[in-house]
């Protein structure tokens, strides 16, 4: 008979207000609901007729927008597990600037499934094994569906096409005016090789009244400001670009002047005139016209500049002036005085117009076609950056057509990396799950078990997008007809018809609705990086929060002596 061995009690392993779940119950099924709602909050928004989420921040900012990205950086998230499927989510968004919801749906989806079979006992390597090999698989058939890819020389209208689902699944009903100014501002400035593109080049101003068919792109920049002295306009100008303050600078030590007559009074401020006016006069004798502004300007500075006819504009933004300076081809100059023929810019256009019932400046370089255009006398070079004018009714819709104006050109910048498109509409999901879910069929072990599963949550793609159009009863009943469809010859190409024009299907061939392959590749091993990365947690050790007791909120003004 063996002796029993006393097991010593209450072990205190962690310091004081430590917490520590472990466990299929404690820790895994937690994280998985955790994430389930994290999933669903965003799921509603997805697609074109995705609902809007009303978020108000911490900082009391209201936002009114369908954009995960957006909804889920303002939420604030603070579950440990949830927050791995917000970090995924914001990788795709920085490597490729769309398909943020489908991380966040995707994985939700996969855990969701994953939740069934450790339930029935599956150990979760086995389930993680599946969706590996699964996910491996997906992305090697993913390479087959592409149907076509964007043609060199670009063209305006084929840009237009695909870019069109990724703004219309922000901006359902207005994607033809939306991607025709995207796809046109981005060619405006599309550099010899497309591949160096960079989307910093497009720009947005939004400028409230009117409605979205007034907005244009403008060749150039648009500041919402006038400038500052009595010249609004001027053509064919040399620009100096001034980050020091314009005027007399002041000493570091105070003195004190006694002046005893009229005379003393008249001369003492003469011959820092003087010196002001010989600075001016120099950049004025130097060819210049445009002066732009990175701080103050004094009144006195602005007087001569006004005498000398010579237009200053303010631009307190570093990072607007060092775009400036490069749509203009100036260098930023730290010191008050004429620039070299090598620092000063040039700018065929700047003047002030009235847009709405708001006046703002617009720095232009002209092109071929343009009034006024004479190639003897413009400085030659395309323009460094194009500016979308945006008109809406209210700011927060504004603030919503930048962010799908956003989205377009990061899509522009993913298909010139990788031009290739595939269906879109569901259509590639539903395909690939049936080819995933055929070859998990032909596997041996329990991780088929997985691989079906990652099969099955593809599935969440055109089901949601027939959920958020037709309502939940008709998703399952579109996405049985889309697998009957799937299942014959040459039926990889049908998605869901978010309109409902027929039976809730259409052929995104005939309709032009495509996607960019490398987004989807990237949601797709996303998403499944995630969840395997929440399904391979099984404890949960919490510190206690650092920082003393929370001080009560005080009620009026601590200096009331009431």
């Amino acid at each position: 008979m063996s002796l029993k061995v006393p097991k010593a009690n209450n072990i205190q392993l962690f310091k004081e207000g430590y917490k520590h779940l472990q466990g299929l119950e404690d820790a895994v099924l937690r994280n998985i609901q955790a994430v389930s709602e994290l999933s669903d909050l965003v799921r509603t928004s997805f697609g074109p007729n995705g609902r809007n989420k009303l978020l108000i921040n911490h900082l009391g900012k209201l936002f009114v927008t369908s954009d995960a990205a957006t909804i889920i950086r303002e939420v604030e998230v603070v579950h440990p597990a949830a927050k791995l499927l917000v970090m995924a989510s914001q990788a795709q968004e920085a490597e490729m600037g769309d398909a943020t919801n489908m991380v966040i749906i995707l994985a939700g989806e996969l855990l969701k499934k994953a939740e069934h079979l450790l339930i029935m006992g599956l150990h979760p390597s086995e389930i993680t094994r599946g969706y590996e090999l699964a996910a491996k698989k997906g992305l090697e058939e993913l390479e087959t569906l592409s149907t076509s890819s964007l043609s060199t020389p670009l063209t305006q209208a084929e840009l237009a096409i695909a870019l069109k689902p990724a703004i219309a699944s922000k901006q359902y009903g207005y994607e033809d005016t939306l991607s025709s100014l995207v796809a046109e501002a981005a060619l405006a400035v599309m550099p010899p090789n497309p591949k160096n593109f960079n989307v910093d080049n497009v720009r947005v101003v939004k400028i409230m009244g009117g409605s979205l068919a007034g907005s244009k792109v403008v060749r150039g920049m648009v500041f919402g400001r006038e400038p500052e002295g009595i010249c609004k306009k001027t053509k064919k100008a040399k620009v100096a670009v001034f980050t020091c303050g314009l005027g007399l600078s002041q000493t570091e030590t105070k003195g004190t002047v006694l002046i005893k007559n009229k005379d003393e009074m008249l001369n003492f401020t003469t011959g820092e005139e003087k010196h002001m006016e010989k600075i001016f006069q120099e950049i004025a004798d130097s060819g210049v016209k445009v002066i732009i502004a990175g701080s103050t300007i004094d009144d006195l500075a602005l007087h001569f500049l006004n005498r000398m006819n010579i237009a200053v504009l303010k631009v307190l933004s570093k990072f607007d002036l060092r775009r400036l300076c490069r749509v203009v081809n100036a260098t930023p100059l730290a010191r008050m005085g004429a620039p070299t023929p090598e620092e000063a810019g040039f700018v065929d256009v700047f003047e002030t117009v009235e847009i709405g019932g708001d006046r703002v400046t617009v720095l232009r370089q002209l092109v071929e076609g343009d009034p006024g255009y004479d190639p003897l006398e413009t400085s030659g070079e395309k323009t460094r950056t194009a500016t979308v004018v945006l008109r809406g009714a209210t700011i927060n819709h504004l603030d919503d057509l930048e962010r799908a104006v956003d989205d377009g050109v990061n899509v522009i910048k993913a298909l010139l990396k990788d031009g290739r498109l595939v269906p879109g509409a569901g259509a590639t999901e539903l395909e690939l799950a049936r080819r995933v879910d055929s070859y998990g069929a032909g596997l041996k072990g329990l991780s088929q078990h997985g691989v079906r599963r990652w099969a099955t949550a593809l599935e969440v793609v055109p089901r949601t997008l027939a959920e958020n159009a037709l309502g939940g009863a008709e998703g399952n009943e579109v996405v049985s007809k889309l697998w009957a469809k799937h299942e014959q010859e040459g039926g990889a190409a049908w998605g869901v018809d978010v309109e409902a024009q027929s039976d809730g299907t259409l052929s995104t061939t005939e309709h032009r609705i495509l996607d960019s392959l490398a987004a989807k590749s990237w949601a797709i091993s996303l998403a499944t990086e995630a969840a395997v990365s929440v399904l391979t947690v099984d404890s949960i050790i919490m510190s206690k929060p650092a920082g003393g007791p929370k001080v009560p909120q005080q009620a009026g003004n601590w200096d009331e002596d009431d």
